[in-house]
C-alpha cells in the first residue's frame, strides 16, 4: 500500500506539471485559433532562468519565482513584433511558432553547451509518515498547480478583465464588435500563457535537469491534452491535461518505457477521433 500511494503521487506531480504546461497553451489556442509551436521553449526558457540563477550563487527558488514574469515579458515582445501577424493564417501560425521555438532552443542549446545541468531542489527531502512517503518538493509543485488554477478561474469569472478575455474567447468577432480591444487581449493572454509556460519549466527544472530538448516531450504532450481536453474552454485544458499526464507517468510502470509513449498517443487519439470536439464541448468557461 505504502508503493501504491508513492507511486500514485510521483503520477499527480506529473500530472500538475502537465497542467502548467496546457493551461497557457490551451487559452492561447482557443482565443486565438492558433497553436503555439514555441509553447515548448517557453517552458525551457523558464528553466533555463533557474539554471542562470543557481551557476551564479543565487537561490533556485528565487529564480523560479522570476521565471513566470521574464517568460511572460519575451512572450509579450513575440506575440507584439512577430505572431500576431499569423492569426490570419493558421498554418503560416504554426510553421513561424515552430521557426521560433527552433531559434530560442538552439540558443538555449549553444549557450548550456549542449549538456544537461542538474539543478536541486530548493525543498529538499520527504515527509514520512509510516509507509508513506511524500515527496516535499513534488508536493510543493502540486499546490502551486492548485493555487494558479483557483487563481486563473476566479479572474476569468470576477473580473471585468476576465470576462473581456471570456468574450473574446468564445467570440473574437462579436467581442471586437462591442468594442473590446481584443489586439491588446491577445498580446496579455499570450504573455500569460507564456508566463505558465515558464513557471512550469522552473518549477519541473529540479526533477528532469535542464537540457535543450526539454519542452519538446511536453510540448507534444500538451497538445495532445488540449485536443483532449476540448478548445474553447476553460476546464477542458485542465481535464486533458490530467488525463495525458496520468496516462504518461502511470503506464511506464506497467510496460516498458518505450511502448508507453506509444500508448500515450494510441489512447489520447483515439479518444478524439470518438469525440473530436473534445471530452468537454466550447462555450463552458
Amino acid at each position: 500500500m505504502g508503493n501504491f500511494v508513492n507511486i500514485a503521487f510521483d503520477i499527480v506531480s506529473f500530472s500538475a506539471i502537465i497542467v502548467l504546461v496546457v493551461l497557457g497553451l490551451g487559452v492561447i489556442a482557443s482565443m486565438m485559433g492558433i497553436f503555439n509551436f514555441a509553447h515548448g521553449e517557453f517552458v525551457l526558457l523558464g528553466a533555463y532562468v533557474v539554471f542562470l540563477f543557481h551557476s551564479n550563487g543565487l537561490p533556485a527558488w528565487a529564480g523560479m519565482l522570476v521565471a513566470p514574469f521574464v517568460v511572460g515579458a519575451i512572450g509579450y515582445l513575440l506575440e507584439r513584433t512577430v505572431i500576431h501577424r499569423f492569426y490570419a493564417t493558421p498554418v503560416i501560425a504554426m510553421l513561424g511558432t515552430y521557426a521560433l521555438g527552433l531559434t530560442i532552443r538552439e540558443i538555449v542549446r549553444s549557450l548550456t553547451g549542449g549538456l544537461y545541468h542538474a539543478i536541486p531542489e530548493p525543498l529538499v527531502g520527504s515527509w514520512s509518515m509510516g509507509d508513506f512517503n511524500i515527496a516535499k518538493w513534488r508536493a510543493v509543485i502540486i499546490v502551486v498547480t492548485l493555487l494558479v488554477i483557483a487563481a486563473t478561474w476566479v479572474f476569468l469569472t470576477r473580473s471585468s478583465y476576465g470576462l473581456r478575455v471570456r468574450a473574446s474567447l468564445e467570440n473574437p468577432s462579436l467581442a471586437r464588435a462591442s468594442g473590446i480591444s481584443t489586439a491588446r487581449l491577445y498580446a496579455m493572454t499570450f504573455a500569460f500563457g507564456a508566463a505558465l509556460a515558464g513557471l512550469a519549466g522552473a518549477l519541473m527544472v529540479p526533477l528532469f535537469s535542464l537540457y535543450a530538448d526539454l519542452g519538446v516531450r511536453f510540448l507534444i504532450q500538451s497538445f495532445l491534452a488540449v485536443m483532449l481536453g476540448g478548445v474553447g474552454t476553460f476546464e477542458g485544458p485542465i481535464l486533458g491535461g490530467a488525463i495525458v499526464g496520468g496516462i504518461s507517468a502511470s503506464l511506464p510502470w506497467l510496460v516498458p518505457p518505450v511502448l508507453a509513449d506509444v500508448l500515450v498517443f494510441v489512447i489520447a487519439i483515439t479518444i478524439v477521433k470518438l469525440r473530436p470536439q473534445g471530452l468537454l464541448k466550447a462555450g463552458r468557461i
